[in-house]
C-alpha cells in the first residue's frame, strides 16, 4: 500500500484514501469530510481499479442515517453520546436529549475505583450539552466513561426508571458510529444510551452522592499546602519495592486529590514538584491539566530551586 491509494477498513464499512505512512506501519485514512482516521495496515483492504469500475465509488452496503424522531418511553430514552469532530484530531463530546423528558444528568471518567466528574446538570427535553474535549490520538488512553440519569417526573402516565451506562471507547468499533447528531445537525459519531442500560438503585446513589458531597463543599475543605512534593519518597513508606507503576499511581493520585482539595478550597494557584527523571509523571500531570477547563494555565516554575521539575497551576 502507498499514499494516494484508496483502501477501506477491513471491519468497517469507511473507505478513504492513505494520506500519510509512518515508519512504524500506521496509516493516516482520509474518509468522508475530509476527516482523517489512523488504522494499521493489517485493519485496511486496498481496492482495487477493476472493483472501482464494477462497482464504482459508493461504499458497500451504504447506510442513510436519518435524524431520530423525538421518543419517550420505558425502553428508548432519546438519549446519545456523541463525539462531534472539531478538526482530524479533536473532538467535542456532547450529551444529547432527544425525547420529550428532562434528566438530571452526571458524567464522569473512571480511573479504576476513582472518578472525575465532567458534568452535572439538568438535561431537558431537545437540549445537547458540551462537556468536553478530546484528542483522537489518545483514545486508547481515553479512561471509560460513566453516563448516570434521573428522570425528572411531572405527570408522565409512567414512571421511567433512573439508570446508568459506562462505555470504553474502542477505536475497531468508534470509527462504525458515524451518522448525523440529532439536535446538534452536524456529523458525529453517537452512541445511543437506553440500549443495555443498568436502573440504579436511587438510595444507593442518594448515600453515594452525600459521601463525596462534604467533599466538595468551600467552606469545609481544607486548603493544601501551596507546593505539594511528588517525589514517592514523600509519599511512601517503602518506595524500592514498587514498581514504576504503581509509583506513577501513587504519585497521580496525590496529584488529583491536591488539584481537587485546591480547587474546592478556593485557592488560586497550587505548585506541584515531580522532578526531571524520565519526564513521565510531567507528561501526564500536563495532560490531566490541559482537559479541566477551569485552569486558567499551568507552567513550569521555580527553576531557580528545582529546575524544570515543578509545574505552577493557576486555578480560574
Amino acid at each position: 500500500m502507498n499514499i494516494g491509494d484508496r483502501v477501506r477498513l477491513l471491519h468497517g464499512n469507511e473507505e478513504g484514501i492513505i494520506r500519510k505512512i509512518s515508519s512504524s506501519g500506521r496509516m493516516q485514512v482520509e474518509i468522508e469530510d475530509g476527516f482523517i482516521i489512523p488504522a494499521l495496515r493489517n485493519e485496511l483492504v486496498l481496492i482495487h481499479e477493476t472493483e472501482k469500475q464494477h462497482f464504482g465509488d459508493k461504499p458497500v452496503e451504504e447506510q442513510e442515517i436519518d435524524t431520530p424522531t423525538p421518543i419517550s418511553g420505558l425502553n428508548d430514552q432519546g438519549l446519545y453520546l456523541a463525539f462531534v469532530p472539531i478538526n482530524d484530531q479533536s473532538l467535542s463530546l456532547y450529551l444529547i436529549n432527544d425525547s420529550r423528558q428532562a434528566y438530571l444528568a452526571h458524567a464522569s471518567e473512571v480511573f479504576g475505583t476513582n472518578q472525575r466528574t465532567l458534568l452535572a446538570a439538568t438535561l431537558n427535553p431537545g437540549e445537547a450539552k458540551k462537556f468536553d474535549d478530546r484528542l483522537l490520538k489518545e483514545m486508547d488512553e481515553w479512561p471509560a466513561f460513566l453516563l448516570r440519569f434521573i428522570p425528572i417526573h411531572n405527570t408522565l402516565e409512567r414512571a421511567i426508571p433512573a439508570f446508568e451506562r459506562q462505555l470504553k471507547m474502542k477505536p475497531t468499533q468508534f470509527f462504525k458510529h458515524l451518522g448525523k447528531a440529532p439536535r446538534l445537525d452536524k456529523t458525529a459519531y453517537i452512541f445511543p444510551l437506553e440500549q443495555t442500560t443498568k436502573e440504579l438503585d436511587i438510595r444507593a446513589l442518594n448515600q453515594e452522592l452525600d459521601e463525596i458531597r462534604p467533599k466538595v463543599e468551600t467552606s469545609k475543605t481544607p486548603k493544601p499546602a501551596r507546593a505539594i512534593d511528588l517525589h514517592i519518597e514523600k509519599l511512601a513508606t517503602d518506595p524500592k519495592g514498587m514498581s514504576n507503576s504503581e509509583m506513577l499511581r501513587v504519585q497521580l493520585e496525590c496529584f488529583d486529590r491536591n488539584l481537587d482539595q485546591a480547587m474546592a478550597s478556593g485557592m488560586d494557584e497550587i505548585t506541584f514538584i515531580h522532578g526531571i527523571g524520565n519526564g513521565v509523571l510531567r507528561k501526564e500531570i500536563h495532560k490531566r491539566l490541559s482537559q479541566l477547563q477551569n485552569i486558567k494555565y499551568f507552567q513550569d516554575t521555580q527553576k531557580d530551586q528545582w529546575g524544570y521539575g515543578a509545574t505552577l497551576v493557576r486555578i480560574s
